[in-house]
C-alpha cells in the first residue's frame, strides 16, 4: 500500500516538473519559448552572443566570455551578461548556470532559461527591472573591480 502511494505521488511529482518546464531553443538567429519567438539572437564568436527585443530591435542583452588574458589557465575564466537598455552589468565566474561543452548555442539557451527561471526575462521577451536588479544582488561577483591589471 505505501509503495503504491509512493510510486503515484513520484509520478505525479515528475509529471508536474515535465508541465512547468518550458523549452528554449535558438533556431534561425531567434531564441524561440515553447515554439513562439520571444528574441533575436545573434552570434558574434564563440565567446559572444548579443540578443534583441522583436518590438524594436533594441539589443538588450550581450553575453561575453572573457578568459582575463591567460589563455591556459581557466580558474580565472568569467562570464559578462551586459543589460545594455538597463545599464546593469553582471560579472560572474560561476559557469554551472550556462556551461555546455564546446557548443556555445545550448549554452545561450541554458542562460535563457536561466533568466526566465530567475523571472529577468518576461514570456515576452521583455527585460523587468525589478527582477534584473534582484538577479545582479544574487550574482554579481565584481571581478573587473577585483581584478588587477
Amino acid at each position: 500500500m505505501i509503495t503504491k502511494k509512493l510510486l503515484t505521488f513520484t509520478l505525479l511529482a515528475l509529471s508536474f516538473n515535465f508541465y512547468i518546464t518550458q523549452e528554449v531553443e535558438i533556431k534561425n538567429d531567434k531564441v524561440l519559448l515553447d515554439g513562439k519567438p520571444i528574441l533575436k539572437a545573434e552570434k558574434i564568436n564563440m565567446g559572444e552572443y548579443s540578443f534583441y527585443n522583436l518590438k524594436n530591435e533594441d539589443e538588450i542583452l550581450l553575453y561575453r566570455y572573457m578568459d582575463n588574458e591567460t589563455l591556459r589557465y581557466q580558474e580565472d575564466d568569467y562570464y559578462i551578461l551586459n543589460f545594455l537598455t538597463e545599464k546593469i552589468k553582471v560579472e560572474s565566474n560561476d559557469f554551472s548556470k550556462i556551461l555546455n561543452f564546446m557548443n556555445s548555442k545550448k549554452a545561450m539557451e541554458k542562460l535563457i532559461k536561466w533568466l526566465l527561471k530567475e523571472k529577468v526575462l518576461t514570456n515576452d521577451g521583455e527585460l523587468n527591472p525589478e527582477r534584473l536588479t534582484i538577479f545582479k544582488e544574487k550574482y554579481d561577483e565584481n571581478i573587473t573591480e577585483r581584478t588587477i591589471r
